[in-house]
């Protein structure tokens, strides 16, 4: 099995990525889309063999000429701000040689969101045969019938945390968008990318395209229509979400994350106009609940705490703004638990 990645200047993440992956593969397969810092040297250090190659403005371009430069019967592909964090060598032969299809692997992905430092996961694509090819400028997708199976391989994923990289994405995806415009995965990482950015006013004819475009048979569907509606919430057009959720309850009941951005719409509804919106306030509560009742889910793309420890803080500011103050410290300790500090620093003050 080959190793198979594409860099640009990734000397501050590369080796952590090649450190964890370099015992379970045969070889390491790099190639260099024109760094300029010691990115190869590291590489080269880790007994990988590097490529020169120019960049085409296409990431499934590079990547498959990366992966024509293997020579193993199957790829694991990584980027280099990606590392393995379980024990999965075992597994991965295994998968191999059961030869079921595409293997996903799990994801966790290191975001910030309202000045908060939060995790989600995601499943994708990533150990396939010789002969596998990519497709796509940005954001790129396997080619394949085999069917998609998931791993028990786990890397974590920090490379857009604090850091910036919009202006890339975007100019590559508007121009995957004019090619393929009614592309719903395409259309979703467009609005997803200026919701990111904070630009929900951008974001929001995107999301409402990618939304028009939805089978509910996509992977991505469940995510697109949590998105879409944390859009909603941050761009105020909440007339807009009530008739998202309305026609979404009956298809995503076992999503925590769904519930929990629910919680928050109701919340935001309520408070905008208390006399108007007053029939939804008990909706803040049952959705939280619904959250904890679920748990946290492997199902779904998700955000780590929304079936566990974000509801359950949500519930004690809930409970502490009606008055209840047994049931807030409960909720919070509850959050506490699972080390979620807004919480103990909210039980602190209440003691």
């Amino acid at each position: 099995m080959s190793l198979t990645m594409i860099v640009k200047n990734e000397a501050q993440d590369l080796a952590r990525c090649l450190e964890s992956a370099r015992p379970l593969v045969d070889e390491i397969v790099i190639a260099d889309t024109g760094s300029t810092d010691n990115t190869k040297e590291i590489a080269l250090s880790y007994g990988a063999k590097v490529y020169d190659y120019e960049w085409t403005h296409s990431f499934s371009d590079a990547r498959n000429f990366a992966l024509r430069q293997s020579t193993g019967d199957w790829n694991l592909v990584l980027d280099a701000d990606e590392y393995i964090l379980n024990d999965c060598g075992q597994e991965i032969r295994a998968f191999i040689a059961r030869r079921q299809g595409i293997g996903r692997i799990k994801r966790i992905d290191k975001f910030e969101q309202n000045g908060e430092v939060m995790e989600s996961q995601v499943y994708i694509s990533r150990l396939f045969p010789r002969g596998t090819f990519y497709t796509g400028i940005i954001h790129e997708q396997v080619v394949t019938d085999l069917p998609a199976v998931k791993t028990s391989i786990e890397v974590y994923h920090d490379g857009y945390f604090r850091r910036n990289k919009s202006d890339r994405n975007l100019k590559l995806l508007h121009q995957a968008v004019e090619v393929n415009p009614t592309d719903a995965y395409l259309l979703f990482q467009l609005a997803k990318e200026y919701r990111m950015a904070g630009d929900y006013q951008a974001a929001a004819p995107y999301f409402s395209r990618c939304y028009e475009q939805l089978r509910r048979e996509e992977a991505f569907y469940p995510l697109a229509v949590v998105d879409y509606l944390y859009n909603i919430i941050a761009g105020g057009k909440l007339e807009e979400g009530l008739e998202l959720i309305e026609r979404e309850k009956p298809f995503l009941p076992d999503y925590p994350d769904f519930h929990f951005a629910c919680g928050h719409f109701y919340r935001e509804l309520v408070f905008s106009n208390i006399e108007k919106y007053i029939a939804f306030f008990p909706q803040i509560e049952q959705s939280f609940l619904a959250c904890l009742a679920l748990g946290e889910t492997s199902r779904y793309d998700s955000v780590r705490g929304t079936g566990s420890f974000l509801p359950a803080y949500n519930l004690g500011v809930f409970y502490e703004t009606t008055g209840d103050m047994t049931k807030a410290r409960m909720y919070y300790e509850a959050a506490a638990r699972d080390s979620y500090k807004p919480a103990a620093d909210r039980l602190a003050k209440l003691l």
